[in-house]
């Protein structure tokens, strides 16, 4: 079993919900508004869990370029709409906001998630500038807010970045375990949809050896999920599952049939 609330799972595929650029951001359609979002995300949900996904999570992809501390427009809007999209809900969600740790974690206790992606260790060279998670922070939040249960999963090696810490990764992985409580650690490739290199999960996973479980958390498309689901628990799954395999585009329905029917039959 991965999490309770994937049930008795033992690989298991947690797929995007992309929002659209919310308030406030460069790229967000003032015409369409809330409205617009709300109706996008619902639309991918829909073909998402029709297509056989364990879990969804949010994420505000297209609020480039991101933060590293959320404004009070944007934490309102993605909390306003993930409720609005609760009720069509058939599996269990999770939400990321980009890049806050804090953000994150008070959106998921607000609507009730599951569980939090995001970058909560190590010091990174980056897009956004030198990037220096505070971990505690949002641990603390999560006690005070109640939200014991709600699972933490923490992306070692982030995106758009390279980290400054001259550790092997797989003792990076370790170590946020040991001193930061990580309920999963996730290994990425170097942007969104890029594949993680084999050696990097290996490595992590031998080294976290069965205490959390090891996702694979971009790049993972139906031609490399089976050397993926050979080594980590399961993997988080975006750019593969949109139309042409473009990260900015809609739900492909067929493409999301025939990776989850590749799955099944690897588990």
């Amino acid at each position: 079993m991965i999490f309770d609330f994937l049930g008795d799972k033992q690989k298991a595929v947690i797929s995007m919900a992309h929002i659209g650029a919310m308030p406030g951001s460069p790229l967000y359609d003032a015409d369409g508004g809330m409205e617009k979002l709300v109706e996008n995300v619902l639309s991918d949900i829909e073909k998402l869990q029709a297509g056989g996904v364990d879990a969804i999570m949010f994420g505000n992809e297209n609020d480039r370029p991101y933060l590293m501390k959320a404004t009070t427009e944007s934490v309102a809007a993605m909390t306003n709409i993930v409720t609005a999209a609760k009720p069509v809900l058939k599996v269990p969600f999770g939400v990321n906001y980009l890049w806050d740790p804090a953000a994150s974690v008070a959106i998921a206790a607000a609507t009730g998630a599951s569980f939090v992606r995001e970058i909560f260790t190590g010091v990174f060279a980056s897009d956004m500038g030198v990037w220096a998670p505070d971990c505690a922070t949002p641990l603390r939040m999560r006690r005070n807010l109640g939200c014991d249960n709600m699972k933490l999963l923490f992306n070692i090696n982030a995106e758009f970045a390279h980290s400054l810490d001259q550790r092997p990764i797989g003792l990076r992985a370790k170590s946020a375990v040991f001193s930061s409580l990580a309920d999963a650690i996730l290994v990425s490739g170097p942007i969104t949809g890029q594949p993680v290199e084999g050696s990097d999960l290996r490595d992590v996973v031998d080294e976290i050896d069965g205490a959390v479980p090891v996702f694979a958390n971009t790049g993972v498309n139906i031609d490399n999920v089976d050397d993926v689901m050979s080594v980590a628990s399961g993997c988080i799954i975006g750019t593969h599952f949109k139309v042409d395999g473009d990260t900015w585009n809609p739900v492909d329905s067929d493409r999301v049939k025939r990776f989850m029917d590749k799955v099944d039959g690897l588990r």
